[in-house]
């Protein structure tokens, strides 16, 4: 893929960011309705919850995550950073291709048997959990981006000769 140009980057960049801080915060939001519906004695409360968890999984949990993943994906590939070039890179991509999978093919089915029964099990508040758990280490490697390069990544950038950062200009990784 050709590289992207700087205004495209800077503004598929912000745009990952926001639909990525999205996905986290839709998933606080399924937890604490999740939380809500399974610790009430209220039965219209309970309801109430599901339903709402149901708008969220039928509207936005899909096109958040599959925006989430596609962005990222498209940074990876436009910008000198590459997929499979570091460590922390191929792990965000990992992660989030299984946090789709799950939210596609059990969160989903999981809120939509609890909107017809009305009442959560605790597998509606144990997925959102560790989504979020998996959404806030997300973040932390993208921010901190913590390990060096991968295999592949150490091989390209010997045969490059340069030895330099991912800016090209210095040796040391570059945040």
């Amino acid at each position: 893929m050709k590289p992207l140009k700087r205004s495209a980057r800077r503004s598929l960049l912000v745009a990952h960011v926001a639909v990525s801080v999205s996905w986290l915060g839709l998933t606080v939001g399924l937890l604490t309705l999740g939380i809500a519906a399974f610790s009430t004695a209220d039965p219209a409360t309970a309801q109430a919850a599901t339903r709402a968890m149901k708008i969220f999984g039928d509207w936005l949990v899909l096109p958040v995550a599959l925006f989430s993943l596609f962005s990222g994906l498209v940074l990876a590939l436009g910008t000198p950073w590459g997929l499979a070039r570091h460590r922390w890179v191929w792990t965000k991509f990992w992660l989030t291709l299984i946090t789709v999978a799950l939210s596609v093919f059990s969160l989903r089915p999981g809120i939509d048997e609890a909107a017809t029964r009305g009442a959560v099990d605790i597998d509606l508040v144990v997925a959102p959990s560790v989504a979020t758990a998996t959404y806030l280490f997300i973040t932390a490697i993208s921010v901190l981006k913590p390990w060096g390069p991968t295999r592949r990544g150490r091989r390209l950038r010997r045969s490059d000769g340069s030895g330099k950062g991912v800016d090209g200009r210095t040796p040391r990784r570059t945040a």
